[in-house]
């Protein structure tokens, strides 16, 4: 019996390594458009901040933290198991990063872009929380330039991934929006409402911006794992408004070194997402110290 008690006290370390280890050979990475920081729905905040606990992220890249100060994000991040986190600015629309891992060589740019560009290290990957100008495709094209511009000062062999709101139109998408009757015409109605014509560029969806991107060198992730099309915008929960057809707004793009270790991709489309925010999440999953030959799909 003494022999039998030594052998599993000798046995539990090597186990709890072993979970250890499992776990720790996955990165998990969420981005998510929060809307308004709860201000317009507060009541959505706890139900929120018990999803995204249930995912485990390890990393998040967040938007639209409204009303946010660095005491706020840093309570949330508690909420869901994070020891770290950043916040771009603390007026108009920010944007904010929590992590489990330190979070290293914060990067905070505001001129140039419309909702700013925030940047960090943390997990061994280079991240980059964006958020593009919501409706102008003039804009939204100046912003890619600056952000494209950054990244090839960036060595090829770091990690790097951009995670977010880019509010336009990735060519991978293009077969589902050509079928999809409703969509020049949204934008026609919203550039009226509007009284501007930002939106459509010659009445047509812009898809040049997210090009430029993949021309950089990065790789759109959830395209490259999917079997179906998945829109991340809107949901329903501002059923009552003309937010016009589903369609990807939200996306994670790596490079290759990074890419190369991605487990998996996926719009988090369901009955809890439909009414946390009007955007969906996006959550990324990459193997560690593998070369990520795994081909999980939605």
């Amino acid at each position: 019996m003494k022999s039998l008690l030594l052998f599993l006290l000798f046995l539990l370390p090597i186990q709890l390594f072993s979970i250890a280890e499992k776990k720790s050979s996955e990165l998990r990475v969420l981005s998510y458009n929060v809307w308004y920081g709860f201000t317009k729905q507060p009541e959505r905040k706890k139900k929120f901040l018990e999803y995204v606990r249930s995912l485990r992220p390890d990393i998040i890249s967040l938007q639209e933290l409204n009303s946010y100060t660095e005491e706020k994000l840093a309570k949330d991040a508690r909420a869901w198991g994070h020891s770290h986190s950043a916040l771009l600015k603390t007026g108009g629309f920010p944007t904010g990063i929590t992590s489990r891992f330190p979070i290293e060589e914060v990067s905070r740019t505001l001129e140039g872009y419309h909702h700013g560009l925030l940047s960090c290290k943390t997990g061994g990957v280079r991240l980059y929380v964006v958020h593009l100008h919501p409706g102008h495709w003039q804009i939204r094209h100046r912003e890619v330039d600056l952000l494209t511009r950054e990244l090839v000062k960036r060595n090829p062999a770091e990690k790097i991934l951009l995670a977010g709101d880019f509010n336009t139109f990735s060519p991978r998408d293009r077969e589902q929006y050509e079928k999809t009757p409703d969509v020049i015409p949204f934008f026609r109605r919203l550039d009226k409402r509007w009284k501007s014509n930002r939106n459509l560029r010659d009445d047509k969806l812009d898809y040049t911006h997210l090009e430029k991107i993949e021309k950089a060198g990065f790789i759109d992730l959830v395209a490259g794992k999917r079997i179906r099309f998945s829109g991340t915008f809107p949901t329903k929960n501002r059923l009552g408004e003309d937010n016009g057809p589903s369609r990807r707004l939200d996306y994670f793009y790596a490079n290759r070194t990074l890419a190369s270790s991605c487990k998996s991709a996926v719009c988090l489309v369901n009955e809890d997402t439909a009414y946390l925010s009007d955007h969906y999440p996006v959550l990324t999953v990459f193997s560690l110290g593998n070369s990520g030959k795994s081909s999980e799909k939605e």
